[in-house]
């Protein structure tokens, strides 16, 4: 059974590697294919050789630009490809804009269609990400959802019982697979780290750095965070120059982008984490790391309800007031269902027990 495993942007790699992995290990022909929707060769680099994920069988180099203009390269580079090598079945994960693309052209070329993190949902339609998320999840024949609230989503919708598959969160598979090797890093004691006693800040969401207004509040709540707790701020390249602008307040300490295992080290040594990502927010999770959202919803509630997460929006005042309480009173760690490490196990004993293109009724042909 040929298999086209697509990676768009960085946070792909860490979802698609345990599904390619376990894939391969049942026998499975794997091809991985990258987009080029995120290609900066030295954060690209590094995060390939942290996760141990092989070079790509093929690199599309799309680059970045406008949502149109983004999706439609990767369509125009994907066809040919999937027309060339007549896979079986294509396994998109995430929510990027490689993931919409590779899907439209999957459901029209004919092979299977399989969602890694399906059911997702924000109810927030100002989200780029949200469109894709529902989009794709739309035309999808195996939708493999992390956790029972996302398979809850999709059955409201209307998807089918037989496409909807409760099997865990791949993310955690990565985490668990790489964390004591990234606890043996060196990247506290190269930054002048203690171990909780710090905290760890993250921002890249356009919503929080694109509007001036929107970022100097946010950062102003952060520096009155860290008269609590001193901050380390990986600066994200989107927000670099901006943040540069507004001016940094006292107690928060830029540092450069982080590869795949300093920056688990950084969130499993800090004392408090405040972001704007949703990836971030499940692996503060399994860690059992108290977690401040910077945002007004998430994609992942369940990270709120069964874990370490707290919602505390964009207003300042709020976001101290959120903060400040975690630090006194941390939530105690708990961790949702499945998200013990065999996600990736559990996709591939679905995708490989369900059958070819050629031999399956497709799901979609039912609705």
């Amino acid at each position: 059974m040929r298999i086209i495993c697509v990676a768009g942007a960085r946070p792909n790699y860490m979802k698609i590697k345990p599904v390619l992995d376990a894939l391969e290990a049942r026998g499975a022909e794997t091809v991985l294919v990258h987009t080029g929707q995120h290609y900066d060769p030295a954060m690209n680099d590094v995060f390939f050789r942290d996760l141990g994920l092989r070079p790509p069988d093929h690199f599309l180099g799309v680059g970045s630009g406008s949502h149109a203009t983004q999706t439609g390269r990767v369509m125009a580079a994907f066809e040919p490809l999937v027309d060339e090598l007549a896979p079986d079945l294509v396994v998109v994960v995430g929510d990027v804009n490689s993931t919409l693309a590779c899907a439209l052209v999957t459901a029209k070329a004919g092979p299977l269609l399989a969602h890694v993190e399906a059911g997702l949902r924000s109810r927030d339609w100002s989200m780029p990400e949200e469109v894709n998320r529902v989009a794709t999840d739309r035309i999808s024949d195996y939708l493999l959802a992390p956790s029972e609230d996302a398979a809850e989503n999709l059955r409201a919708e209307g998807h089918h019982d037989d496409q909807v598959h409760v099997v865990g969160n791949v993310m955690i598979d990565t985490l668990f697979a790489n964390l004591e090797r990234a606890k043996e890093s060196r990247s506290l004691a190269e930054l002048g780290l203690e171990t909780e006693e710090y905290g760890l800040v993250t921002l890249h969401r356009p919503a929080n750095v694109d509007d001036p207004g929107i970022l100097a509040g946010l950062l102003k709540g952060l520096g009155e965070v860290a008269a609590h707790c001193p901050l380390v701020l990986p600066v994200h390249p989107r927000a670099a120059e901006r943040i540069d602008a507004i001016g940094v307040p006292g107690g928060i300490r830029l540092v450069p982008p982080a590869g795949y295992l300093d920056f688990i080290a950084l969130q499993a040594g800090a004392r408090i984490v405040l972001t704007d990502s949703g990836g971030v927010q499940e692996e503060t999770t399994a860690l059992g790391v108290p977690c401040v959202t910077l945002r007004d919803n998430t994609e992942r509630p369940i990270t709120v309800e069964q874990g370490t997460n707290v919602l505390a929006g964009r207003d300042p005042e709020r976001i101290v007031a959120t903060a400040v309480g975690l630090l006194a009173a941390p939530p105690p760690p708990r961790r949702p269902e499945l998200w013990d490490g065999r996600a990736g196990e559990r996709i591939a004993r679905v995708l490989l027990e369900g059958g070819t293109a050629a031999g399956r009724p497709r799901p979609t042909d039912r609705r």
